[in-house]
């Protein structure tokens, strides 16, 4: 199965087609989609089902978030003119799946819990906490995200947050710190090194905001250390 990021492509497509009609906007999605899809099966030398996501109302991160609203930094100038169009022509004509009380990454999430051998098309990064594969649409590139590789990411993403959504990390702390921080230890080690870092707090919030739920109405949970 491969499951579309909607999203990233409907706000490439609204921003690139700016200036534009409605309709040439619309068009220029479909074929960018259509581009897209041929190109990634020619790579995996085979046509396979595929299901477009959308984010729609409501966030239950909103709730969760306590030291900074949840992407409470983003504004409303940001959203390209023909986005919502867009959208709907998604929906339409691409029977592209809205979420609801959560994000479409969520949806996604859930759906390659359940498949044998998932594709995930998106150039979000938040996908790296899920192992399995992976194709950027931008560079043409599929690639095999580990288990250990996986895990890793999320408590990086705890430690570092997540400044387009407004997650507060630590200061200082980028990609290349926490992965150096990180290395070598397992899960429960990773755990316990963010508590020492930010406490059992900000750690529990930050995990609950960042993490793609595996089942419905999921919440990330910490690590218990076995015997």
């Amino acid at each position: 199965m491969i499951l579309v990021d909607g999203d990233v492509i409907a706000y490439r497509c609204a921003f690139k087609c700016e200036n534009e009609e409605e309709n040439a906007a619309c068009y220029t999605t479909g074929s960018y989609l259509s581009e897209l899809l041929s190109n990634l099966f020619m790579l995996i030398e085979e046509e396979h089902p595929y299901k477009v996501y959308l984010t729609g109302k409501g966030n239950f991160r909103n709730d969760i978030a306590v030291t900074a609203p949840y992407k409470g930094n983003r504004k409303d100038k940001e959203k390209p003119f023909h986005l919502d169009a867009i959208r709907e022509y998604l929906i339409s004509d691409w029977a592209a799946v809205v979420s609801e009380g959560e994000e479409a990454d969520d949806l996604i999430a859930i759906e390659h819990s359940k498949q044998e051998t998932p594709i995930i098309v998106s150039t979000d990064k938040d996908f790296d906490q899920l192992a399995g594969f992976r194709y950027n649409p931008n560079s043409n590139e599929l690639f095999h995200i580990s288990e250990e590789r996986a895990t890793r990411f999320f408590y990086q993403q705890i430690l570092m947050g997540d400044r387009v959504d407004n997650i507060i990390g630590i200061k200082g702390i980028g990609p290349k710190k926490s992965e150096a921080m990180l290395e070598g230890l397992s899960e429960i080690e990773m755990y316990n090194l963010c508590v020492e870092k930010l406490g059992e707090e900000r750690v529990l919030e930050n995990g609950r905001l960042l993490w793609l739920r595996r089942e419905e109405g999921q919440l990330w949970e910490p690590p218990v250390e076995k015997d």
